[in-house]
């Protein structure tokens, strides 16, 4: 129960990642840019402890690269999108990822779809469904934000079915492949969207650079370090259920913290989501390789 309850505390912090974002959003710093000060600084500062464990994992350098890749573009794809559009119609699509972590647990780890867990996985749709406001949700045609959503709940799963599948690398290495992977993707996104003078770096006032230390340190090391420790240690389908809990904290915290008001339909909503956490956290955990330290 250890690896769920660490999955149900990053989901958590993740849940509440929108709170600090509108604070940097208020200060002028983009999604991309909030990504490749907090996840850059974290890779730097990690880099003699990558060095330390190479030899451990020297011989998984591909599954490295790719958990880079994927872990880095769903953490700077989800925070860029919740800044840059909609929070309902992000969490709509970014939560699609349960359905990617079922579907490739079962393709890529040929993990069982158990009854228990394809109830858990219809309640949890079900329930995103209702709580973002239903067909409605749809009404703007697809854009840009949209894309980055969805692509961020995709790599978000695919990150749970690498980091499971590469048990020979440490998990403080998997973490750090992350921290990197968001400054990579993070400056490929600026330069897109911006160009190169994009990457220069902002002029903020000292407070606003002290916050964003700690919100990488306290904070996004925190949620990432967990994750990863979790899903290596649990069904990519599993995970990928029980990780929706991130929306409750969501949705309870935008109504505590940031006054927002749920309606009936949004509160059944979040029951059938909270019934699928339930539900795929208690299910008898299969069998893993051997875990990475």
């Amino acid at each position: 129960m250890i690896p769920v309850a660490l999955l149900i505390f990053s989901a958590s912090l993740w849940g509440l990642a929108w709170w600090p974002l509108k604070y940097f959003a208020s200060q002028g710093l983009g999604g991309p840019m909030v990504a490749l000060l907090t996840f850059g600084g974290l890779g730097l500062i990690s880099l003699p402890l990558l060095v330390r464990e190479f030899a451990q994992w020297r011989h998984c350098v591909p599954l490295f690269l790719l958990l880079t890749l994927v872990g880095g573009w769903g953490n700077t794809a989800y925070i860029s999108a919740l800044l840059a559009g909609d929070v309902v119609r992000v969490a709509l699509l970014f939560y699609l990822a349960p359905v990617w972590g079922v579907v490739g647990g079962r393709i890529f780890l040929a993990e069982r779809i158990t009854m228990r867990r394809a109830g858990a996985l219809v309640s949890a749709l079900i329930g995103v469904f209702m709580v973002v406001g239903g067909a409605s949700a749809f009404a703007a045609p697809l854009g840009w934000t949209d894309f980055l959503a969805v692509t961020a709940g995709l790599a978000f799963s695919a990150n749970n079915i690498v980091a499971r599948h590469a048990q020979a690398i440490p998990n403080a290495s998997k973490t750090i492949a992350l921290f990197l992977g968001c400054s990579l993707t993070s400056m490929a996104l600026l330069s897109f969207q911006e160009g190169l003078g994009a990457l220069a770096l902002p002029e903020l006032p000292t407070q606003v650079w002290w916050y964003l230390a700690a919100y990488a340190i306290g904070w996004l090391a925190l949620a990432t370090a967990t994750w990863q420790w979790s899903v290596t240690r649990m069904e990519a389908g599993r995970s990928g259920v029980i990780s929706i809990a991130e929306l409750i904290v969501a949705l309870l915290s935008a109504a505590l913290i940031g006054g927002e008001v749920m309606d009936a339909w949004e509160l059944s909503g979040a029951g059938l989501i909270a019934v699928a956490a339930v539900l795929a956290a208690l299910e008898p955990a299969a069998k893993a390789g051997p875990a990475s330290a």
